[in-house]
């Protein structure tokens, strides 16, 4: 389970009554360093084994790497308000206004999560991977795994064709839209989140 920025993995709290059966591990994406490649490499190394990968926005693009570095450990992948494709070029004045922003004002300016703050220099690392994503539309059409692809309707990033031609450029790709949900799908309207998660690790 991998969490959205500026959340912390408490963020899956809501999820783990429908995880029950299942051992889950949900790490801490800060402190892994300034690309999504290294945050990949850094938790792959935690991991034992194969294992379905869950990731919330920022979250995504770790799963998406982490499929990419080593396919054969990845059973499935579900991509919640995510993108797989490299940041927008009008995002970038956005990325660079909130690292000024960290360094000026501290990590609490930003910091939503349920525990301490990470440093304000581990957050700067976490925009700077999201402003120089890599391109992973490739890595979604070759998948040789299910992937589910969950947007809400009210998704203020992500369009929800946008959300829904990704599904559909995966091979064993699947699409679901949660009414009444912005972008953090199982935050926001965890009933229509769980239920369409639970299906779909039983279709596994």
């Amino acid at each position: 389970m991998l969490h959205a920025f500026p959340l912390d993995p408490a963020m899956w709290d809501a999820q783990r009554p429908v995880l029950e059966a299942h051992d889950v591990v949900a790490p801490a994406i800060y402190g892994r360093g300034n690309s999504m490649d290294a945050w990949a490499e850094s938790i792959l190394a935690e991991l034992e084994g194969s294992f379905v990968a869950v990731g919330a926005s920022m979250g995504g693009g770790c799963a998406l790497a982490m499929a990419r570095q080593q396919p054969a450990r990845v059973e499935a992948i579900v991509l919640a308000g995510a993108l797989a494709g490299p940041d927008a070029p009008e995002r970038r004045p956005q990325r660079e206004a909130t690292i000024e922003r960290i360094r000026t004002e501290g990590a609490e300016a930003v910091w939503e999560g349920s525990g301490p703050a990470p440093s304000a220099d581990e957050l700067v690392d976490v925009v700077e991977a999201l402003r120089d994503r890599p391109d992973d539309r490739a890595t979604v059409a070759s998948l040789d795994i299910p992937l589910l692809v969950v947007v809400g309707d009210a998704d203020p990033m992500i369009p929800v064709e946008t959300a829904r031609e990704l599904a559909g450029s995966a091979p064993d790709g699947s699409f679901e839209l949660v009414d009444g949900a912005g972008h953090l799908v199982g935050v926001e309207r965890p009933e229509g989140f769980n239920r369409a998660l639970a299906e779909f690790l039983e279709r596994l």
